[in-house]
């Protein structure tokens, strides 16, 4: 299946069609890729839906999508990050549908470039969308389920560069990474209320990820239509968007509802559970450390636990090329 062909239709099977009756989900970023999916993954479990995108017809083609096929949306064009934008948001589905029960903080922009050749201004709009659009949907959410009084669902969306880092991201990176700290506060803050909070790590194939060089020949495939072989859907956690969507819609359910303060990836076909940060080794020096005590522990003790950057190493996509398994698989 290749980007963005996917219907309403595709998920049923995939994600329940009663799962989410009667809820109503917001899905910020929904117009294309992996929000389009969301959306039509949390409509096929029996969901309403607002389509919300920064590009007005994409956004009505995913609520008219929806709606042709018996489902209920409604598309609202708007761009992420202001506090108004959000309330409206929950304004337009709760005068919409009559209630909230769903937000699914999707949206997100692109500024890549490495440190020194980034503007303030390319930082400031990543920001602007990812971190402080993620907090201000989960607010106004969050204001309405706690009135509501029945609980309710926040999936935010981390990514990779967010665990582990990425070159040339570093807008991106720590705005994803503060995202995963935000669910985690959130967890708690909420855990009275009945609102759960996790963040889905999604890795699939987008238009994003085939601008990357090395997977430049299994993006190619996948547009074609060629089965992604072993190593991208598993080792590298690679399949499409639509792999990641019951993640979603299972995360929305009542099925997930002692589930929270997770991060959770999906991709392909590997379900992964992220650690928290923890504490590798410590040491303790009565009367605290001089320079010449910190050189030595660190020497001694610490540095064979030194964290590498980047994600881990992975087989190379080079040597797995997606049509050769395909066809070894029809022959």
């Amino acid at each position: 299946m290749t980007q963005d062909t996917q219907t309403y239709a595709d998920f049923s099977d995939r994600v329940g069609e009663s799962l989410l009756q009667g809820k109503v989900a917001i899905v910020t970023g929904a117009g294309r890729g992996l929000g389009r999916c969301y959306a039509l993954a949390l409509a096929a479990a029996g969901a309403a839906v607002v389509v919300n995108d920064a590009d007005e017809a994409s956004a009505e083609e995913v609520a008219s999508s929806i709606t042709a096929e018996g489902g209920q949306a409604l598309a609202v064009a708007a761009r992420i990050g202001p506090l108004a934008v959000a309330q409206d948001l929950v304004h337009q589905a709760v005068s919409t549908f009559g209630r909230l029960d769903i937000m699914v903080t999707n949206a997100g922009i692109l500024r890549d470039r490495v440190t020194w050749k980034m503007s303030e201004e390319d930082f400031d709009a990543v920001i602007e969308t990812h971190l402080k659009g993620t907090w201000t949907c989960g607010r106004a959410a969050v204001e309405h389920m706690r009135s509501q009084g029945e609980g309710g669902r926040l999936i935010l969306i981390g990514s990779p560069a967010g665990q582990f880092g990425s070159f040339g991201q570093s807008n991106y990176a720590p705005a994803k990474a503060g995202i995963v700290a935000l669910g985690r506060t959130w967890s708690m803050e909420l855990a009275r209320d009945g609102i759960t909070v996790n963040v889905v790590v999604p890795t699939a194939m987008t238009a994003m990820t085939a601008t990357i060089p090395v997977y430049k020949e299994w993006a190619e495939a996948y547009e074609q239509g060629v089965a992604l072989p072993q190593a991208a859907r598993q080792d590298h956690a690679l399949g499409g968007p639509e792999d990641v969507a019951p993640l979603i819609a299972w995360l929305a359910s009542d099925d997930a509802q002692g589930v929270t303060g997770q991060a959770i990836g999906l991709g392909g076909d590997r379900l992964t559970l992220y650690s928290h940060p923890g504490e590798l080794i410590t040491a303790d020096e009565p009367g605290g450390w001089s320079t010449a005590g910190i050189a030595r522990a660190w020497s001694e003790r610490f540095a064979s636990h030194a964290q590498p950057s980047g994600m881990p190493p992975k087989p190379d996509p080079r040597e797995h090329p997606a049509a050769s398994e395909s066809q070894n698989s029809q022959g």
